[in-house]
């Protein structure tokens, strides 16, 4: 999912290089509570100021990366864990190697997925064909042949 905002334009987190949660909404395309949701659960920690929260260019980059890797169908708790690695190792190696790792693994998984919907759609074409030459059989012969 794209931004629909530059990266440059914070929003109106009162000029300080912030979004408010308004602006991270129509950014990124997500609800409030989705929002919360992720702050919940430890991957997104916005500054709070009282009721207000404001998210800064990290958070974006994380909420961009979240975003991601649900589209590509990771738990949120691998989300999480990979985004704690970073914060801990700056060299991002580390990171980028459990990413490669978890991505792989997925990636194999949607191939099985796939192969598996793939026989699956072949075999009902095979039985749709099969009862098409059915029905038309059974129209072609007449009455007598639909007994």
């Amino acid at each position: 999912m794209q931004p629909t905002k530059s990266d440059t334009d914070m929003g109106t987190g009162a000029g300080t290089g912030t979004r408010t949660i308004r602006d991270m909404c129509e950014a990124f395309g997500v609800t409030p509570r989705t929002l919360r949701f992720y702050e919940a659960r430890e991957l997104l920690s916005p500054i709070r100021q009282g009721q207000k929260r404001l998210y800064t260019r990290r958070e974006s980059a994380r909420l961009k990366l979240i975003l991601r890797g649900k589209r590509f169908g990771f738990a949120l708790e691998d989300i999480r864990q990979l985004l704690n690695m970073y914060d801990r190792d700056d060299r991002e190696m580390k990171q980028l190697r459990r990413t490669r790792a978890l991505a792989e693994a997925r990636l194999a998984d949607m191939q099985r997925q796939r192969a598996a919907l793939d026989g699956a759609i072949a075999e009902l074409q095979r039985e749709l064909a099969w009862a098409a030459d059915v029905l038309h059989r059974a129209h072609t012969a007449g009455p007598v042949a639909a007994r």
